[in-house]
């Protein structure tokens, strides 16, 4: 089936399904497609919608929402619950971040383009069948195979009754790290698709390194469900854990202290560690271990990214500053 037939106010209730969604022809033959599994309750609820792999180097999601399609009983569910474990099968199959066919990052051209390249297209049908569809929106990401990123639980931070549920669902969630980013969100996200369409979210991080740590995977099956309690769509109490770091910050990853040219990336820093304006970070150094250049930070505050990937070019995103909320 197509993409643009799918109703998702006409499935069936009561049920879990799985199916492949045809979105844009391929070159050899055959589509581009999404898979989808969906869970319906008897009765008509709120609708939650939950992304993983809009990054083709990030597995945590891909592999909880089949453990999270399991744990839902349709019988007991209040609402609908959508979920696409791999929103970029073209990256996901070349392990990249970025598509292969056109080049592009699906998490910058939200709310994408029906005629436009693949990348477009399918940023395109995400938000036209899914994300308007929903009264809540979760995008499981992780750092990839380049950063180094504690798990966390990302929001919007500000005063407007949509970002406050947007908190509330994300201190629910569980993650040990909780990063509000205040308004305007930058744009091509899924969340900033979710923004402009007045639907409350959230998104995670986690270590990645191209692969997926029971505990983040966990982290992330658990949030789910957590949120799918919270909006009495299952039965139960979300389940507990302690209190989160919170953190508060931009969160644009596009501009972050970079290499000032191509070595050996060594960082004098951990996540999460506290630092002062002009403390040494990081250094450049070149294959006989000389010194390249060295990195101090531009301001006060907590390492929330490290590039794990030790290999650099000039330009390379190395070291990202966010600050304790208040």
């Amino acid at each position: 089936m197509h993409i643009s037939e799918l109703d998702v106010n006409q499935l069936e209730r009561g049920k879990k399904s799985a199916c492949w969604l045809d979105i844009s022809p391929r070159v050899e033959g055959g589509w581009w497609q999404l898979p989808l599994l969906t869970v319906t309750g008897p009765e008509h609820g709120p609708t939650v919608v939950v992304f993983a792999g809009v990054h083709g180097d990030e597995y945590e999601g891909v592999e909880a929402i089949p453990r999270i399609a399991e744990e839902v009983d349709p019988t007991q569910l209040r609402g609908t619950l959508l979920m696409v474990p791999v929103c970029n099968m073209a990256a996901y199959a070349a392990a990249t971040r970025n598509s292969p066919v056109d080049g592009l990052n699906l998490a910058r051209v939200f709310p994408g383009s029906e005629t436009g390249t693949l990348t477009q297209r399918i940023a395109y049908w995400l938000t036209q069948k899914f994300i308007s569809a929903a009264d809540f929106f979760i995008d499981l990401h992780s750092s990839g195979i380049v950063g180094d990123i504690p798990t966390l639980a990302g929001y919007l931070h500000s005063d407007d009754d949509i970002d406050r549920r947007s908190l509330a669902a994300a201190r629910i969630f569980g993650a040990p790290v909780l990063w509000g980013h205040p308004p305007p969100v930058p744009p091509g996200r899924s969340i900033s698709a979710a923004t402009d369409l007045g639907v409350p979210c959230l998104y995670t991080e986690a270590a990645g390194a191209g692969r997926a740590r029971p505990e983040d995977v966990e982290c992330f099956t658990r949030g789910v469900l957590n949120v799918l309690r919270y909006l009495e769509m299952i039965e139960g109490e979300p389940a507990a854990a302690p209190p989160p770091m919170h953190l508060l910050g931009d969160g644009n990853m596009d501009e972050v202290m970079s290499a000032p040219m191509a070595g050996y990336f060594r960082p004098h820093v951990e996540l999460l560690q506290e630092v002062q304006s002009g403390q040494l970070v990081g250094a450049v150094h070149d294959p006989l271990g000389g010194l390249l250049a060295e990195l101090h930070a531009e301001k006060d505050g907590i390492v929330i990214m490290r590039r794990g990937v030790h290999r650099v070019h000039s330009g390379d995103g190395l070291i990202h500053l966010t600050n304790r909320a208040e």
